[in-house]
Protein backbone atom coordinates (compact mmCIF):
# COMPACT_ATOMS: atom_id res chain seq x y z
CA UNK A 1 0.00 0.00 0.00
CA UNK A 2 1.33 3.61 -1.06
CA UNK A 3 1.78 6.09 1.81
CA UNK A 4 1.85 9.85 1.50
CA UNK A 5 3.08 12.44 3.80
CA UNK A 6 1.68 15.80 3.77
CA UNK A 7 2.86 18.47 6.58
CA UNK A 8 0.71 21.93 7.22
CA UNK A 9 3.59 24.63 7.63
CA UNK A 10 2.27 28.02 6.61
CA UNK A 11 -1.18 28.24 8.16
CA UNK A 12 -2.73 26.73 11.84
CA UNK A 13 -3.28 22.81 11.97
CA UNK A 14 -5.67 22.44 14.49
CA UNK A 15 -7.76 25.81 12.69
CA UNK A 16 -7.67 24.01 9.82
CA UNK A 17 -8.55 20.60 10.88
CA UNK A 18 -11.59 21.79 12.95
CA UNK A 19 -13.50 21.23 15.85
CA UNK A 20 -13.11 17.82 16.89
CA UNK A 21 -11.31 17.54 13.28
CA UNK A 22 -14.67 17.92 11.43
CA UNK A 23 -13.06 19.37 8.93
CA UNK A 24 -10.98 16.32 8.35
CA UNK A 25 -13.72 13.96 8.88
CA UNK A 26 -15.73 15.45 5.96
CA UNK A 27 -12.76 15.63 3.98
CA UNK A 28 -12.76 11.58 4.53
CA UNK A 29 -16.05 11.16 3.06
CA UNK A 30 -15.06 12.38 -0.05
CA UNK A 31 -11.77 10.10 -0.33
CA UNK A 32 -14.00 6.73 1.16
CA UNK A 33 -11.08 4.04 -0.31
CA UNK A 34 -8.45 5.90 1.07
CA UNK A 35 -6.69 6.09 5.22
CA UNK A 36 -6.19 9.28 6.29
CA UNK A 37 -4.50 9.65 9.86
CA UNK A 38 -4.24 13.59 11.28
CA UNK A 39 -1.94 13.91 13.80
CA UNK A 40 0.11 17.31 15.35
CA UNK A 41 0.90 18.80 11.97
CA UNK A 42 1.28 16.33 9.54
CA UNK A 43 -1.42 13.66 7.52
CA UNK A 44 -0.24 10.27 6.52
CA UNK A 45 -2.65 9.00 3.51
CA UNK A 46 -2.89 5.14 2.54
CA UNK A 47 -4.03 3.97 -0.71
CA UNK A 48 -3.91 3.70 -4.58
CA UNK A 49 -1.17 6.13 -6.08
CA UNK A 50 -3.76 7.52 -8.36
CA UNK A 51 -5.61 8.27 -5.57
CA UNK A 52 -3.27 9.71 -3.47
CA UNK A 53 -1.97 12.18 -6.18
CA UNK A 54 -5.73 13.45 -6.48
CA UNK A 55 -5.53 13.77 -2.65
CA UNK A 56 -2.72 15.99 -2.53
CA UNK A 57 -4.17 18.17 -5.06
CA UNK A 58 -7.28 18.71 -3.66
CA UNK A 59 -5.50 19.03 0.01
CA UNK A 60 -2.92 21.68 -1.58
CA UNK A 61 -6.14 23.35 -3.19
CA UNK A 62 -7.51 23.26 0.60
CA UNK A 63 -5.03 24.95 2.59
CA UNK A 64 -4.56 27.66 -0.26
CA UNK A 65 -8.45 28.61 0.18
CA UNK A 66 -7.76 28.83 4.03
CA UNK A 67 -4.57 30.58 3.87
CA UNK A 68 -6.48 32.82 1.31
CA UNK A 69 -9.92 33.17 3.60
CA UNK A 70 -8.78 32.62 6.79
CA UNK A 71 -11.52 29.91 7.16
CA UNK A 72 -13.02 26.62 6.16
CA UNK A 73 -16.24 24.96 6.71
CA UNK A 74 -18.48 22.59 4.99
CA UNK A 75 -19.44 24.60 1.92
CA UNK A 76 -16.02 25.79 1.33
CA UNK A 77 -15.04 21.90 1.62
CA UNK A 78 -17.77 20.54 -0.83
CA UNK A 79 -16.75 23.29 -3.62
CA UNK A 80 -13.31 22.39 -3.83
CA UNK A 81 -13.69 18.65 -3.95
CA UNK A 82 -16.28 18.70 -6.82
CA UNK A 83 -14.96 21.59 -8.36
CA UNK A 84 -13.27 20.69 -11.68
CA UNK A 85 -10.78 22.97 -11.30
CA UNK A 86 -10.00 26.35 -9.36
CA UNK A 87 -12.11 28.63 -11.74
CA UNK A 88 -14.93 27.20 -10.51
CA UNK A 89 -14.54 28.78 -6.99
CA UNK A 90 -11.89 31.15 -7.54
CA UNK A 91 -12.58 34.49 -6.41
CA UNK A 92 -10.55 38.04 -6.08
CA UNK A 93 -7.93 38.63 -2.64
CA UNK A 94 -10.84 41.04 -1.58
CA UNK A 95 -14.21 39.76 -2.51
CA UNK A 96 -14.02 37.59 0.88
CA UNK A 97 -13.94 40.72 3.14
CA UNK A 98 -16.32 42.26 5.13
CA UNK A 99 -19.07 43.77 3.76
CA UNK A 100 -20.72 45.17 6.58
CA UNK A 101 -20.13 45.70 10.57
CA UNK A 102 -23.57 44.58 11.33
CA UNK A 103 -25.38 44.65 14.55
CA UNK A 104 -24.00 43.21 17.57
CA UNK A 105 -20.84 43.74 15.89
CA UNK A 106 -21.79 40.88 13.79
CA UNK A 107 -18.99 40.09 10.30
CA UNK A 108 -21.29 40.42 7.44
CA UNK A 109 -19.02 39.25 4.60
CA UNK A 110 -20.03 37.09 1.34
CA UNK A 111 -19.43 33.32 3.17
CA UNK A 112 -19.60 30.86 -0.39
CA UNK A 113 -17.26 30.76 -3.97
CA UNK A 114 -20.33 32.22 -5.42
CA UNK A 115 -21.54 34.44 -2.93
CA UNK A 116 -17.81 36.18 -3.38
CA UNK A 117 -18.62 35.79 -7.02
CA UNK A 118 -21.27 37.71 -7.02
CA UNK A 119 -19.40 40.50 -4.97
CA UNK A 120 -16.79 40.39 -7.37
CA UNK A 121 -19.38 41.46 -9.96
CA UNK A 122 -21.06 44.45 -8.36
CA UNK A 123 -17.40 45.94 -8.56
CA UNK A 124 -16.65 45.41 -12.05
CA UNK A 125 -20.50 45.30 -13.68
CA UNK A 126 -23.64 48.26 -13.07
CA UNK A 127 -26.06 46.01 -13.72
CA UNK A 128 -25.60 42.18 -12.09
CA UNK A 129 -28.43 39.32 -12.44
CA UNK A 130 -27.86 36.72 -9.26
CA UNK A 131 -29.69 33.41 -10.08
CA UNK A 132 -29.54 30.40 -8.07
CA UNK A 133 -32.01 28.51 -5.68
CA UNK A 134 -33.74 29.74 -2.46
CA UNK A 135 -31.00 29.72 0.52
CA UNK A 136 -28.33 30.79 -1.33
CA UNK A 137 -27.66 34.15 -0.16
CA UNK A 138 -28.47 35.70 -3.31
CA UNK A 139 -31.09 38.55 -1.37
CA UNK A 140 -28.54 38.53 1.92
CA UNK A 141 -25.92 39.35 0.19
CA UNK A 142 -26.88 41.69 -2.27
CA UNK A 143 -28.38 43.86 0.79
CA UNK A 144 -25.03 43.72 2.22
CA UNK A 145 -23.46 45.07 -0.81
CA UNK A 146 -26.22 47.83 -1.32
CA UNK A 147 -25.51 48.89 2.52
CA UNK A 148 -21.56 48.93 1.80
CA UNK A 149 -21.99 51.62 -1.25
CA UNK A 150 -24.49 53.47 1.06
CA UNK A 151 -22.10 53.90 3.78
CA UNK A 152 -19.33 54.32 2.07
CA UNK A 153 -20.87 56.79 0.11
CA UNK A 154 -20.98 55.90 -3.63
CA UNK A 155 -24.30 56.14 -3.65
CA UNK A 156 -27.17 58.26 -2.09
CA UNK A 157 -30.23 56.03 -1.71
CA UNK A 158 -31.07 52.61 -1.79
CA UNK A 159 -33.63 50.85 -3.39
CA UNK A 160 -35.34 47.28 -2.45
CA UNK A 161 -38.27 46.73 -4.74
CA UNK A 162 -40.56 42.95 -5.55
CA UNK A 163 -42.77 42.09 -7.91
CA UNK A 164 -46.12 41.86 -5.61
CA UNK A 165 -47.25 38.59 -7.25
CA UNK A 166 -49.59 36.05 -4.83
CA UNK A 167 -47.78 33.26 -4.49
CA UNK A 168 -51.04 30.76 -3.49
CA UNK A 169 -52.16 33.49 -1.37
CA UNK A 170 -54.69 35.98 -2.35
CA UNK A 171 -53.45 39.52 -1.73
CA UNK A 172 -56.96 41.12 -2.01
CA UNK A 173 -58.07 39.20 1.68
CA UNK A 174 -54.93 40.38 3.89
CA UNK A 175 -56.18 42.98 6.28
CA UNK A 176 -54.99 46.45 6.62
CA UNK A 177 -54.44 49.12 4.05
CA UNK A 178 -52.00 48.76 1.06
CA UNK A 179 -48.81 49.53 2.59
CA UNK A 180 -49.60 46.70 5.25
CA UNK A 181 -50.78 44.36 3.11
CA UNK A 182 -47.03 44.61 0.86
CA UNK A 183 -45.44 44.41 4.16
CA UNK A 184 -44.91 40.70 4.08
CA UNK A 185 -43.95 40.43 0.39
CA UNK A 186 -41.22 42.91 1.32
CA UNK A 187 -40.29 41.34 4.66
CA UNK A 188 -36.98 39.45 3.63
CA UNK A 189 -35.50 42.72 2.45
CA UNK A 190 -36.84 43.84 6.10
CA UNK A 191 -35.10 41.16 7.70
CA UNK A 192 -31.60 41.75 5.84
CA UNK A 193 -31.46 45.34 6.65
CA UNK A 194 -31.86 44.92 10.58
CA UNK A 195 -29.31 42.77 10.80
CA UNK A 196 -26.70 45.24 9.05
CA UNK A 197 -28.27 48.25 10.61
CA UNK A 198 -29.13 49.69 14.22
CA UNK A 199 -33.09 49.70 14.49
CA UNK A 200 -33.17 53.22 15.02
CA UNK A 201 -30.83 54.46 12.44
CA UNK A 202 -32.79 52.14 9.81
CA UNK A 203 -36.43 53.73 11.05
CA UNK A 204 -34.89 57.09 10.03
CA UNK A 205 -33.33 56.38 6.95
CA UNK A 206 -36.76 54.52 5.91
CA UNK A 207 -38.34 57.98 6.75
CA UNK A 208 -36.15 60.35 5.31
CA UNK A 209 -36.39 57.82 1.73
CA UNK A 210 -32.55 56.99 2.15
CA UNK A 211 -33.77 53.59 2.11
CA UNK A 212 -36.67 52.91 0.00
CA UNK A 213 -38.72 49.39 -0.02
CA UNK A 214 -41.71 48.99 -2.52
CA UNK A 215 -43.23 46.91 -5.40
CA UNK A 216 -41.99 47.41 -8.91
CA UNK A 217 -45.73 49.05 -9.64
CA UNK A 218 -44.02 52.39 -7.34
CA UNK A 219 -40.99 52.26 -9.86
CA UNK A 220 -42.95 53.06 -13.28
CA UNK A 221 -42.24 56.49 -14.45
CA UNK A 222 -38.76 57.59 -12.15
CA UNK A 223 -35.49 58.17 -13.15
CA UNK A 224 -33.04 56.12 -10.44
CA UNK A 225 -29.92 58.61 -9.79
CA UNK A 226 -26.97 58.21 -7.68
CA UNK A 227 -29.34 54.74 -5.92
CA UNK A 228 -28.26 51.03 -5.44
CA UNK A 229 -31.26 49.48 -6.80
CA UNK A 230 -32.30 45.74 -5.46
CA UNK A 231 -34.98 43.87 -7.38
CA UNK A 232 -35.63 40.89 -5.10
CA UNK A 233 -37.70 37.69 -6.58
CA UNK A 234 -37.54 38.46 -10.24
CA UNK A 235 -38.21 35.85 -11.59
CA UNK A 236 -41.91 37.06 -10.90
CA UNK A 237 -42.16 40.08 -13.51
CA UNK A 238 -43.53 39.82 -16.86
CA UNK A 239 -41.82 41.29 -19.82
CA UNK A 240 -43.26 44.67 -19.44
CA UNK A 241 -42.25 44.59 -15.79
CA UNK A 242 -38.55 43.95 -16.53
CA UNK A 243 -37.99 46.27 -19.34
CA UNK A 244 -39.84 48.92 -17.49
CA UNK A 245 -37.56 47.87 -14.64
CA UNK A 246 -34.41 47.93 -16.19
CA UNK A 247 -34.88 51.26 -18.37
CA UNK A 248 -35.07 53.63 -14.86
CA UNK A 249 -31.62 53.13 -14.83
CA UNK A 250 -29.88 56.71 -14.09
CA UNK A 251 -26.91 57.97 -13.38
CA UNK A 252 -24.24 56.46 -11.09
CA UNK A 253 -26.56 53.93 -10.53
CA UNK A 254 -26.05 50.09 -9.68
CA UNK A 255 -28.51 47.58 -10.44
CA UNK A 256 -28.78 44.21 -8.96
CA UNK A 257 -31.76 41.94 -9.65
CA UNK A 258 -32.58 38.13 -7.95
CA UNK A 259 -34.32 35.40 -8.77
CA UNK A 260 -34.67 31.97 -8.89
CA UNK A 261 -36.47 30.38 -12.11
CA UNK A 262 -36.96 27.35 -10.28
CA UNK A 263 -40.02 29.57 -8.10
CA UNK A 264 -41.99 31.31 -10.95
CA UNK A 265 -45.31 32.27 -9.31
CA UNK A 266 -46.64 33.81 -12.30
CA UNK A 267 -49.84 33.14 -14.18
CA UNK A 268 -49.58 29.80 -16.65
CA UNK A 269 -48.44 30.64 -20.41
CA UNK A 270 -46.98 34.03 -18.69
CA UNK A 271 -42.97 34.53 -19.63
CA UNK A 272 -40.81 35.42 -16.99
CA UNK A 273 -39.02 38.64 -16.96
CA UNK A 274 -36.18 37.15 -15.61
CA UNK A 275 -35.20 33.91 -17.46
CA UNK A 276 -36.29 36.43 -21.22
CA UNK A 277 -33.82 39.05 -19.82
CA UNK A 278 -31.00 36.45 -19.35
CA UNK A 279 -31.76 34.96 -22.20
CA UNK A 280 -31.43 38.44 -24.36
CA UNK A 281 -28.73 40.34 -21.83
CA UNK A 282 -26.22 38.01 -20.48
CA UNK A 283 -23.47 38.86 -23.34
CA UNK A 284 -24.07 42.40 -22.95
CA UNK A 285 -20.86 44.13 -21.97
CA UNK A 286 -21.26 46.26 -18.68
CA UNK A 287 -23.70 42.90 -17.45
CA UNK A 288 -22.74 40.08 -14.65
CA UNK A 289 -24.69 37.11 -14.44
CA UNK A 290 -23.41 35.24 -11.79
CA UNK A 291 -25.31 31.50 -11.05
CA UNK A 292 -25.89 30.03 -7.29
CA UNK A 293 -25.84 26.79 -6.73
CA UNK A 294 -27.06 24.16 -4.03
CA UNK A 295 -23.26 24.29 -2.96
CA UNK A 296 -24.28 27.84 -1.85
CA UNK A 297 -27.04 26.49 0.27
CA UNK A 298 -26.40 28.31 4.19
CA UNK A 299 -29.28 26.79 5.86
CA UNK A 300 -29.74 24.01 7.09
CA UNK A 301 -28.66 20.91 5.40
CA UNK A 302 -31.30 19.13 4.57
CA UNK A 303 -32.28 21.97 2.33
CA UNK A 304 -29.68 20.95 -0.15
CA UNK A 305 -31.00 17.89 -0.05
CA UNK A 306 -34.93 19.27 -0.77
CA UNK A 307 -33.22 21.30 -3.80
CA UNK A 308 -31.66 18.38 -5.22
CA UNK A 309 -34.64 16.00 -5.00
CA UNK A 310 -36.83 18.44 -6.62
CA UNK A 311 -34.38 19.06 -9.26
CA UNK A 312 -34.08 16.00 -10.26
CA UNK A 313 -38.06 15.37 -10.63
CA UNK A 314 -38.06 18.31 -12.02
CA UNK A 315 -35.36 17.97 -15.20
CA UNK A 316 -37.79 14.48 -15.77
CA UNK A 317 -40.57 16.42 -16.62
Amino acid sequence: MNELILEITEISPREFFGQGNENINLIKKYFPKLKVVARGSKIKVYGDEELLEEFEKRFDMLTAHFAKYNTLDENAIERVLTSEDEAEYATSEDSGEVLVHGVSGRLIKARTANQRKLVDAAKKSDMVFAIGPAGTGKTYTSVAIAVKALKEKQVRRIILTRPAVEAGENLGFLPGDLQEKLDPYMQPLYDALRDMIPAEKLTHYIENGTIQIAPMAFMRGRTLDNAFVILDEAQNTTHAQMKMFLTRMGKNAKFLLTGDPGQIDLPRRTISGLKEAILILQNVEGIGVIYLDEKDVIRHKLVKKVIAAYKSIEHQN
